[in-house]
């Protein structure tokens, strides 16, 4: 994967797997520290101890459609290879909890990718899930909780045309207002 958006769709995917029914995903850029940090949080039925060391390895997935489960391995690869390192805390029956750090200025570290339709996509392609997102760049940051929105909806779909205007315009423009925000 070249981007690290992509990786966090696929731990989402994962987490919707799982059965989650709450997934947190959050992204802090601390560029005063020199750090890149993504988490991603959920309520799933979680995993044991054995499994959380089994997943690091590139040849145990629990797809069946194929044979290896490379998304975890990669993305430890990566962060390892920019200074990084990354971490699963999991327990049965209570959810997952992974997070993956940077250097954020290493030259190796990937791209961070499109958040806004990162975002939109897991919103959108899976709406019974409530999503908390989180993008922070220094001090400033964009908070989203679609229990709020759904709630001011009273019933109308995420999926309505006007509706996802709405959200990629809320989406762009708060997260550019992060973006913009300069580390020193």
């Amino acid at each position: 994967m070249r981007e690290l958006c992509l990786h966090v769709l696929d731990i989402a995917a994962n987490s919707v797997s799982a059965g989650a029914d709450k997934i947190s995903i959050s992204i802090d850029e601390n560029l005063v520290d020199d750090l890149l940090t993504i988490e991603v949080i959920d309520n799933g039925k979680g995993m044991s101890a054995e499994t959380v060391k089994s997943i690091m390895d590139p040849f145990t997935t629990s797809r069946t459609e194929r044979n290896v489960g490379l998304g975890i391995p990669l993305l430890k690869h990566a962060a390892e290879l920019s200074n990084g390192w990354l971490s699963i805390n999991s327990e049965l029956g209570q959810g997952t909890h992974l997070a993956v750090q940077f250097q954020h200025s290493h030259i190796d570290r990937m791209p961070l990718g499109n958040v806004v339709d990162t975002f939109l996509t897991l919103l959108l392609g899976t709406p019974e899930i409530n999503w908390v997102f989180s993008f922070k760049k220094n001090e400033k940051e964009f908070y989203f909780n679609d229990l709020e929105i759904k709630k001011e909806l009273d019933g109308i779909s995420l999926t309505e045309p006007d509706v996802i205007r709405f959200i990629r315009s809320f989406f762009t423009e708060g997260i550019q207002e992060v973006q913009n925000e300069k580390g020193d």
